[in-house]
């Protein structure tokens, strides 16, 4: 097909005509064209009978656009990107979504990133994080683990929002001992848009790894939603709480490591953190640990849930995370159903099959012992998993089991290696407002 993403296209089907722009798209099966009444319409490549370019798109460039200079007295920042809002701007012209991915295409967007450190930009993925999966959280990994060997002061990764805490939980995972702040950044709204918190976010990020003595993985995003402050998290205890407010990210079961102040850099530090390593040493040394084994699932605990659901999870699966109620229950007990699903996750269990338990509180612990119906699914070898939360749980499984022998998971499991455990919550980390 000779015409391109934003050149006007007149495309005949076996049944139509459509006239109108043809849009980027992923799907290899299917074009997208926006019509005249500015309403997008999917048509399936096996129906056209021919494509017409009416007007090829010319590219436009910014007259204002400047060549990024290093600058030796400045730390240098590596900015790898993904895809997400956070690299996205709407092209008025033909109403689409696009991304811009080069260091002069970033300093147009945040032109006071250069006053901060010298930039290099790298794209890993362009994608919606909906659509992430392990391969290109190991792609992530891979990157990052590349740059470590250049001189640099720290990563910033550019992330869709709605899975960025369990590409944040895997990098925390297969980083082992990552010598340098690794950000993972995302926003709400796309950067053209007046109520943008894309902007802030970046300079927040870019400005803590300036100074910071900070290393390993976290997350940098607004702290309310006001422009004010973001707040830094550790990578395996934040969890995204709302579908699109600034404030969306929140620490679960956890202080924030600290806060930035978006107009002075000011940084606030809330917690111990962890400190640069003296990597001479090889206990120190980083590794690059991103294999990952997708035979895990979560399941859901509900009221009524048949034993169906059970025999499915248990025989396709090598390992589970079950996100139980309350303390860590699930439908195992009284009733003929129940009892069910209890021996099916016995029989599992007797045969290898690993089983965690999470529960669907956000807040708070789960615990083995303090119900009976508790110590029946520990008794039978259910793992409880402390404060985790779920999406950390099923990530930090999947990386067990895909670096580590099987004999050695459930240990591991309940052993605090990110900071994904906390022996004592305080009551200043629960959400409060």
């Amino acid at each position: 097909m000779s015409a391109k993403p934003l050149d006007d296209v007149k495309v005949v089907t076996k049944d139509k005509e459509y006239t109108g722009i043809l849009m980027p798209n992923d799907d290899d099966n299917v074009i997208v064209v926006k019509q005249i009444s500015g309403y997008n319409i999917g048509i399936d490549k096996k129906n056209i009978k021919d494509i017409t370019v009416l007007n090829k798109t010319k590219p436009t460039i910014s007259k204002n656009q400047k060549k990024h200079v290093h600058d030796k007295k400045k730390p240098t920042i590596v900015v790898l990107h993904t895809g997400g809002t956070i690299a996205s701007k709407i092209d008025y012209a033909s109403g689409g979504v696009t991304a811009k991915f080069g260091v002069e295409d970033l300093i147009s967007m945040v032109p006071e990133i250069e006053k901060i450190a010298n930039i290099e930009t790298e794209l890993v993925a362009n994608m919606m994080s909906e659509d992430m999966s392990f391969v290109e959280h190991q792609k992530i990994a891979k990157a990052v683990a590349k740059y470590t060997k250049n001189n640099i002061k720290g990563i910033i990764i550019g992330h869709g929002t709605d899975t960025l805490g369990y590409t944040a939980a895997s990098l925390s995972f297969m980083l082992e001992n990552i010598n340098i702040p690794v950000l993972v950044v995302g926003s709400q709204r796309s950067s053209d848009r007046g109520s943008t918190d894309a902007i802030q976010n970046l300079l927040c990020a870019a400005k803590f790894i300036s100074k910071t003595d900070f290393v390993g993985v976290a997350t940098c995003l607004h702290l309310t939603s006001s422009d004010d402050k973001c707040s830094i998290i550790s990578g395996t205890k934040v969890r995204k709480l709302h579908t699109s407010r600034r404030d969306a990210f929140k620490a679960v079961n956890d202080t924030p490591i600290a806060t930035v102040d978006y107009q002075s850099g000011k940084i606030e530090y809330q917690k111990e953190y962890n400190k640069k390593l003296d990597d001479n040493n090889e206990e120190n040394k980083f590794k690059l640990m991103n294999k990952m084994d997708d035979d895990v699932a979560i399941m859901k605990m509900y009221p009524s849930i048949s034993s169906k659901t059970f025999e499915y999870f248990t025989k396709n699966f090598k390992a589970i995370i079950i996100e139980g109620t309350g303390l860590g229950h699930g439908p195992t007990n009284l009733g003929e159903n129940n009892l069910k699903n209890y021996e099916i996750l016995k029989k599992y269990i007797k045969k290898g099959g690993i089983v965690a338990m999470t529960s669907q509180c956000v807040f708070g612990r789960v615990h083995e012992a303090v119900y009976t119906n508790l110590r029946r699914l520990r008794d039978i070898g259910v793992i409880y998993c402390e404060d985790m939360l779920t999406e950390t749980a099923y990530i930090k499984m999947s990386w067990l089991l895909g670096n580590f022998k099987e004999d050695q998971v459930k240990e591991l499991m309940v052993t605090n290696l990110r900071g994904e455990i906390n022996n004592r919550i305080l009551p200043s980390e629960f959400l409060e407002n």
